[in-house]
């Protein structure tokens, strides 16, 4: 390609929307367009990462002989409504209407289209197990879309499913995805980790995430590194041991004034008391009426382990306003004390721990003192309902947690009965009983992983593309835009290089060499190749995208130049040179 019919508008400046690195740089980089908050177009370098990619994803998908089909974006209600997804899913699903007054939804994932399609289809277990899958657009109603194409309303996404006569079947195949899935991010070239996951919306019981690894990544993932364990942190857990302190008496439960203090860090430097002798209390709406969440003062309410817990992925914090209608008073002062029947109290483990802790008082500017648990007030459920910390002991050996940052790209799940159960999606089994297909689902994030790996592979430069995705592999720089001799022998260097299967761009446009130098390296193309000033010596110049100095190597022979560029691109290792 020449950049000089490329349409590739790179950009001096940080795009004043920006809130994350690769946001920055693939705009500036002339790789994507924002359309509208969460919508971008894909010009032509993001849309050959993007190509590049869904290769790499078509193929290991193929390896396992998954199908791959295409299946409608526009999603009828009543299937939703039928697995009770048009509810629980909340407000990300895209609703619309036709002229008709139908009801549909713009397909954010693909579970109930692929179960009706196979419940006409699959009727025997001679027919399973079967694998299906497509490359195609879904379709959130994110409520703050984010960081560029990390978080966003329209995305590209492969989502693959799969039925089976038993779990055993289903097991199985769960592990060649998962290990396809691994080669996938393997050949992407970029440092990840492989977690345990939390199934929130999809459902099943067993489920893998694939992470991109990077600083500002926006899942924290715990891990052990002397057994291998880890976890999202949404479903993180630890050997933490919650034991009360039985050497401090029980105390006069006593109501205190705490003014307008409301925080858990302004109730306990007031009360000069450790975080962790506090309550706090949480009020959260779910489909079947009012929770009250307890956790500890130095811990976090982990929400996706309350949903699983109440069996409710609807399950949501109450708006004050709320609040006050229902209780007749501020958040600041909920409390377990008084709260009418039908709310119910789940309490994390942590909660145990307290002695003469501290708690709302259901009454504005008020606190008690000296509360402790299943003696002042009631507890309809204890469980796990925190995030973890680094540092808390690992729940499988004798290590400890540790915490890094990550983008998820790809998530596997065994599903089993779920949706098959409640579309009524039955087959025949060996002795002619019918039965619901098994199920598996598995998604990978195209344009994500495209976010996710500028993400990780950047510099002060732009762009460190690794060379299985990027968008060239080497860019040819004839620096004198007047020096005739030097288009010429570029050209020549382009053309054979373009024949032995090398994907170059050749910048040949009328402008300074630094310019050409700066674009270059903003776009992030592995490898360049300078004609300089040492071309009339004979010698051109051979610089790695990370390297500082470039190498000479002899200009005479276009075979010899094309071993040196290969030998190059194989010593190209942009994770290692970031010390990632």
């Amino acid at each position: 390609m020449r950049f000089s019919k490329l349409y590739a508008p790179t950009l001096k400046e940080t795009p004043a929307d920006s809130d994350i690195k690769s946001y920055e740089l693939l705009i500036r980089g002339g790789f994507i367009r924002k359309i509208s908050s969460g919508v971008y177009s894909y010009l032509p370098l993001g849309w050959r990462v993007i190509k590049k990619i869904e290769k790499i994803v078509r193929e290991e998908m193929e390896k396992i002989g998954s199908q791959e089909l295409m299946l409608p974006i526009i999603h009828p209600s009543e299937l939703w409504k039928m697995t009770g997804r048009w509810d629980d899913y909340g407000p990300e699903l895209m609703k619309l209407k036709d002229r008709h007054d139908r009801e549909f939804t713009l397909g954010p994932t693909h579970e109930e289209i692929v179960t009706f399609l196979m419940k006409d289809e699959l009727r025997s277990y001679k027919q399973l197990p079967l694998s299906v899958f497509q490359i195609a657009t879904k379709f959130r109603d994110e409520i703050r879309p984010r960081f560029g194409v990390l978080r966003a309303r329209e995305f590209i996404m492969k989502d693959a499913y799969t039925f089976h006569p038993d779990y055993e079947s289903l097991h199985k195949t769960y592990l060649q995805f998962y290990e396809a899935y691994e080669n996938i991010i393997k050949r992407m070239g970029v440092k990840y980790a492989i977690v345990e996951a939390d199934t929130g919306a999809i459902g099943g019981n067993y489920s893998h995430e694939f992470h991109v690894l990077a600083k500002n990544g926006e899942g924290r993932i715990f891990y052990c590194e002397k057994c291998g364990y880890a976890a999202s942190d949404e479903k993180a857990i630890s050997d933490e041991k919650f034991i009360a302190s039985i050497d401090e008496p029980k105390k006069q439960l006593t109501k205190v004034d705490t003014g307008e203090l409301k925080t858990i860090e302004e109730i306990a430097n007031f009360l000069n008391l450790p975080k962790n002798r506090l309550i706090k209390s949480m009020l959260l709406k779910s489909k079947n009426g009012w929770v009250m969440a307890l956790i500890r003062g130095d811990y976090e309410i982990n929400l996706s382990k309350l949903r699983s817990l109440i069996k409710d992925q609807t399950l949501d914090f109450a708006q004050p306003e709320e609040v006050y209608e229902k209780f007749g008073v501020n958040t600041g002062y909920i409390g377990p004390i008084n709260v009418p029947k039908d709310v119910k109290i789940v309490a994390d483990f942590s909660v145990k721990s307290v002695v003469n802790g501290v708690i709302g008082a259901m009454e504005e500017n008020k606190h008690y003192i000296n509360a402790t648990p299943d003696e002042d007030f009631k507890v309809d459920i204890f469980s796990d309902i925190r995030f973890v910390k680094a540092g808390e002991k690992c729940p499988h050996c004798e290590g400890y947690l540790k915490e890094a940052r990550g983008i998820e790209v790809g998530q596997v799940f065994e599903l089993g009965d779920k949706y098959s159960s409640k579309m009524k999606a039955y087959f025949t089994d060996e002795e002619g009983n019918q039965k619901p297909f098994i199920m598996g689902c598995y998604g990978w994030g195209v344009s994500r992983t495209l976010g996710a790996i500028v993400e990780q592979l950047n510099d002060e430069h732009g762009m460190l593309w690794p060379r299985s995705i990027a968008p060239f592999e080497v860019a040819i720089i004839p620096v004198s835009s007047s020096n005739k001799k030097m288009f010429e022998f570029s050209d020549q260097i382009y053309n054979f290089l373009s024949k032995k299967g090398i994907e170059v761009l050749i910048d040949d446009r009328e402008v300074s060499a630094g310019v050409k130098f700066k674009d270059i390296d903003l776009i992030g193309i592995p490898l360049k190749i300078i004609i300089g000033k040492s071309y009339e010596d004979g010698y051109i110049e051979l610089k790695l995208r990370y390297e500082e100095q470039s190498k000479l190597i002899d200009a005479s022979n276009l075979e010899s130049i094309y071993n040196e560029v290969i030998q190059k691109l194989d010593e190209y290792n942009p994770v290692k040179a970031l010390k990632i």
